[in-house]
């Protein structure tokens, strides 16, 4: 299993970012929204995409997607699906 984050800010915002909170796993930049627009994530104000996490299968198949990210369980949730997808 892979996992990634990705938003808009800088290479150099996303290193700072992950470097401070000691993250597992890479942080990509999508400083212009295309990737963003490609997965039809909403910008607001063309400054900040919505938190939406994406599930893709090792076959590269789109299993899920969460429009409604709560950060305080977002983890824990996470891996309940991902546990559920396995069955």
């Amino acid at each position: 299993m892979a996992v990634y984050g990705i938003s808009l800010d800088s290479v150099s915002e996303q290193a700072r970012f992950a470097k401070e909170h000691a993250l597992g796993f890479p942080l990509l930049s999508d400083p212009d929204g295309s990737g963003a627009a490609k997965f039809g994530v909403p910008l607001i104000k063309d400054r900040y995409a919505s938190r939406m996490t994406f599930v893709i299968d090792p076959g590269g198949v789109l299993r899920h997607i969460d429009r409604a990210v709560q950060v305080e369980s977002h983890g824990e949730d996470l891996l309940e699906l991902i546990e559920r997808l396995r069955e």
